[in-house]
C-alpha cells in the first residue's frame, strides 16, 4: 500500500512542484513549437526591428503575467482564472464561462499540436494519422494520470531539449554577432513613422509566443511554498523566454536573408543548416519534442481547470475525482484527452485556433479587471503576500483589450 506524504489529505492534489520544476513547466508551455516557425513570420513583418517587436511583446505579456502572479498567491486554487473572476467581479456564471473558455482554448490548441505531431511523424513513418493521434494522446493522458511530478519531470526534460535546440542554433551561428554593431547602426536610419505600425503588428504576432505562463496558475495546488515559488517562477519564465526570443531573432537577422526566413515553414531548421553546414534533422526532431511537450502541458492544464471548477461546485463532482494512489484528477484528464482526440480527428482548427486566441486574451482582460476591482475593494489595506502596483493590471487589461480588437479586425479582414 502506498503511503501519502505527511500533511497531505486523501482526495487532494499532491504538492511536489518546486521552483526549478515549476519554472521548467512554465518555460516548456511558453517556449513551444511556435517559436520554431514564428521567428520568420515576425521578421517578415518587422524586418530588422524584429528583436524590438519581441521585446514589446514581452512587456505586454509581462504585465498580465505579474497580475496572474499576485492573484495566484491571493487565491491558490486550481481553475485559477475562474476563481479570480468570481472573487473580483462577484459572478459565478462569468467565472464558469471563463473556466470553460480556458479549457476550450487549451484543448483546441492541443488538438492542433497533436495534428502537427502526426504530420511530422508521417514524414518518417507511413502510418495512419488517426492511429498516431490516438496513440500519442492516450500515452500523454496515462503519463498525466501517473503523477504530476512524473509528468512535469518529463515535460521538464523536453523543455531542456527545446531550450538546448535554441541554444544550439545560437551557438552554431555565434559568428554572426560580429555584425551586431552594423545592425545597431542601421536601426536609426532605418526607422521612420511608417515602421512603427509594422513593429506593433509584429509584436502582436510575437505576443502569442509568450502565451503559456497563465497555465502555471492551474497547478498551484501542487506547488510547494506558493507565496514564494509561484511569483518567482512566473517572472523567471517571462525573463528566460524573452532572452531566448530576442537572441534567436538577432541571430536569424544577422545570419540569413530576412526574406528567405519569412517564407520558410521551418526557419530555425533552415537557419541551423545554413549556419552549421549540416543536416537540419536535429532541429526538426527537437521541434517534434516541442510539439509533444506542448500537448502534454495543455492536457495537464485542462484537467486541472475542470478539477478546480468541480471542486468549487461549478461542475459535477465527478470531474473532481482524484485517484487515491496517484492523487491526480483521473476523470478530468480522460475527458480532456477525449476532447483532444475528437478535435484532432474531426475539426478544421485554423479558424478555431484564431478564435481561441481571442478567447484567451478575453480571459486576460477579465483577470486584470478582477485584480483592479480587488485592489479597489481593499482600499490600500496592507497585505503580506506578493503584490504589484495598481497600474500593472490597468495596463495589462488595456493591452489585452487592444490585442483583442486588433485580432478581431484582422479576423474580419479589416486589417488587410
Amino acid at each position: 500500500m502506498t503511503e501519502m506524504p505527511e500533511g497531505e489529505a486523501p482526495g487532494k492534489l499532491r504538492r511536489t512542484l518546486t521552483l526549478p520544476l515549476l519554472t521548467l513547466y512554465g518555460v516548456g508551455v511558453t517556449v513551444g513549437a511556435g517559436i520554431y516557425v514564428l521567428t520568420g513570420k515576425v521578421i517578415g513583418v518587422a524586418g530588422i526591428f524584429a528583436p524590438l517587436s519581441f521585446l514589446l511583446a514581452a512587456v505586454l505579456a509581462g504585465l498580465s503575467a505579474l497580475s496572474f502572479a499576485e492573484l495566484a498567491v491571493r487565491l491558490p486554487r486550481a481553475a485559477g482564472e475562474a476563481m479570480y473572476v468570481r472573487e473580483g467581479l462577484r459572478s459565478s456564471k462569468l467565472a464558469l464561462v471563463v473556466g470553460l473558455t480556458v479549457v476550450a482554448s487549451g484543448t483546441i490548441s492541443s488538438s492542433a499540436i497533436v495534428q502537427g505531431f502526426a504530420g511530422y511523424v508521417r514524414v518518417l513513418v507511413d502510418l495512419p494519422a488517426a492511429f498516431l493521434i490516438i496513440v500519442v494522446v492516450v500515452a500523454l493522458c496515462l503519463l498525466a494520470i501517473w503523477g504530476i511530478r512524473q509528468a512535469v519531470i518529463v515535460a521538464a526534460v523536453f523543455t531542456v531539449i527545446e531550450i538546448g535546440g535554441l541554444l544550439l542554433i545560437i551557438w552554431v551561428a555565434r559568428g554572426s554577432f560580429a555584425n551586431l554593431g552594423d545592425w545597431v547602426w542601421d536601426l536609426g536610419p532605418g526607422f521612420s513613422a511608417a515602421q512603427l505600425p509594422l513593429i506593433v503588428s509584429a509584436a502582436v504576432l510575437a505576443f502569442f509566443a509568450f502565451i503559456g505562463f497563465e497555465d502555471m496558475v492551474n497547478v498551484v495546488e501542487e506547488v510547494r511554498d506558493v507565496d514564494r515559488t509561484m511569483p518567482r517562477a512566473i517572472i523567471a519564465t517571462i525573463v528566460v523566454t524573452t532572452l531566448l526570443y530576442v537572441a534567436i531573432s538577432l541571430v536569424a537577422l544577422l545570419s540569413a536573408a530576412p526574406g528567405a526566413l519569412s517564407e520558410s515553414e521551418a526557419p530555425l531548421a533552415d537557419l541551423y543548416a545554413a549556419a552549421s553546414g549540416r543536416s537540419s534533422v536535429p532541429i526538426v526532431l527537437v521541434g517534434t519534442l516541442a510539439i509533444i511537450n506542448g500537448a502534454l502541458i495543455q492536457i495537464i492544464m485542462g484537467a486541472r481547470v475542470l478539477y478546480g471548477l468541480a471542486d468549487q461546485g461549478n461542475l459535477p463532482r465527478l470531474f473532481g475525482y482524484v485517484h487515491p494512489r496517484f492523487q491526480t484528477p483521473v476523470v478530468a484528464t480522460l475527458v480532456v484527452g477525449g476532447i483532444v482526440i475528437l478535435g484532432s480527428l474531426l475539426l478544421p482548427l485554423e479558424t478555431l485556433a484564431r478564435l481561441a486566441a481571442i478567447a484567451i486574451l478575453s480571459v486576460f482582460a477579465l483577470v486584470n479587471l478582477s485584480l483592479i476591482v480587488i485592489k479597489l475593494r481593499e482600499n490600500g489595506a496592507a497585505r503580506t503576500h506578493f503584490q504589484v502596483p495598481s497600474w500593472i493590471p490597468v495596463l495589462g487589461g488595456l493591452s489585452s483589450t487592444g490585442l483583442i480588437v486588433f485580432q478581431v479586425l484582422e479576423f474580419a479582414g479589416l486589417m488587410n
